[in-house]
C-alpha cells in the first residue's frame, strides 16, 4: 500500500461500515438535536453580531468539561456550567459591543489556561483529553444523551417564546425599548441560551472549533436569504447535514469527527456565498440578514 493509499483509507474506510452503523444510533439522534439548536441559535448570533462571544464562551465550557474529567463527574454538565458562567458574566458585563468585546478577551485565555490546567493534572486516557478539543460524539452513551437531548429541549422552548420579541429587539433595540420591549432582559436570557448551545456544540466538535456549528450554518443561509422563515429553516438543514454527515464519516476513519463536520460546513457556506455573488451579479442587489443596529 502506498502512502497516499494509506492516508485515503485512514481519512475514508468503509470496512465493516454496516456493523458500525448501529453504534452511531444515539450519536444521529443528538447530532439532530444538535443541529437544530444550534442553526436557530446561530440566526440570532449573526444578527447580533456575536460570534466572538461564541468562541469566549466555549473557551470556559472547555474549562468547565476539563474539571469535570479530572473530577470524574459528568463532562456535559461541567461543560454547560462553564458555559453558563461566561454566558452570564459576557450579559452583564457587556451591555455595549466595547464592552462586550473587552470582557470576552479577558475570559477567553482565562478560560483556557484553566482547561489547559485541569487537562495537565489528569492521569487518564489521552484519548478523553483530545476528545474536549475536538469531539467524540461518536461515542454517545445513553447518560450522555439524555443530558443533551434535555438540554437541547430546553434550549427550544425557550428560543420559541422569545423568538419573535428577540428577532424585533436585534433589528432595532431602540424602538424595541420604546414600545416596552425589555431588550436588556432578552439579551441576558438569550446569552444564557447561547450559552447551553455552545457547550452541547463542544460535544460535538469540540471547544476548539463550535463556530462551525453555532456560527457557519446561519452565515450560510444569510448568503442566499434574508426570509424571516427561509433563514432559520435553511440554517438548521445546513447545521444537521453537517453534524450528520460528519458523524457518517467519521465512522468509517480512525480520525475525530470535527475535520468532517467542519469540512461539510465551510462547503456548504462556499457554495452559499456563490450562489450570493452570482446573484448579485445578475440581478445587481444582494438580500442579507438584519444587522444590528
Amino acid at each position: 500500500m502506498t502512502l497516499a493509499e494509506g492516508v485515503w483509507h485512514q481519512i475514508f474506510s468503509f470496512e465493516h461500515y454496516g456493523e458500525l452503523l448501529a453504534l452511531v444510533r444515539n450519536s444521529l439522534i443528538v447530532g439532530a438535536a444538535l443541529g437544530l439548536v444550534g442553526g436557530l441559535a446561530g440566526v440570532f448570533v449573526i444578527m447580533r453580531d456575536l460570534p466572538f462571544a461564541v468562541h469566549g464562551i466555549s473557551e470556559l465550557s472547555f474549562a468547565g468539561a476539563s474539571a469535570a474529567l479530572l473530577l470524574g463527574v459528568n463532562i456535559v454538565g461541567g461543560s454547560i456550567v462553564g458555559s453558563l458562567l461566561a454566558a452570564g458574566a459576557i450579559g452583564v458585563l457587556g451591555a455595549r459591543a466595547r464592552d462586550r468585546n473587552s470582557a470576552i478577551g479577558i475570559l477567553m485565555p482565562f478560560g483556557l489556561g484553566l482547561g489547559v490546567l485541569f487537562l495537565a493534572l489528569y492521569k487518564g486516557r489521552a484519548a478523553n483529553k483530545f476528545g474536549l478539543l475536538t469531539g467524540q460524539i461518536v461515542a454517545v452513551d445513553t447518560p450522555q444523551m439524555t443530558w443533551l437531548l434535555g438540554t437541547s429541549a430546553l434550549v427550544l422552548v425557550v428560543l420559541a417564546v422569545i423568538w419573535r420579541p428577540l428577532t424585533f429587539a436585534g433589528a432595532d433595540p431602540d424602538v424595541a425599548a420604546a414600545r416596552g420591549v425589555p431588550v436588556r432582559g432578552l439579551s441576558f436570557v438569550f446569552m444564557i441560551m447561547l450559552g447551553l448551545t455552545v457547550a452541547l456544540s463542544v460535544q460535538v466538535v469540540g471547544a476548539l472549533l463550535v463556530l462551525t456549528l453555532v456560527v457557519t450554518p446561519a452565515a450560510a443561509a444569510a448568503r442566499v436569504t434574508a426570509s424571516p422563515v427561509l433563514l432559520p429553516l435553511l440554517s438548521v438543514v445546513f447545521a444537521v447535514l453537517s453534524i450528520e454527515g460528519g458523524i457518517l464519516l467519521a465512522l468509517g476513519s480512525s480520525l475525530p469527527i470535527s475535520p468532517y463536520v467542519t469540512t461539510i460546513s465551510f462547503t456548504i457556506y462556499a457554495l452559499c456565498r456563490a450562489a450570493g455573488a452570482y446573484r448579485t451579479r445578475r440581478w445587481g442587489h444582494r438580500r442579507t440578514v438584519p444587522q444590528p443596529a
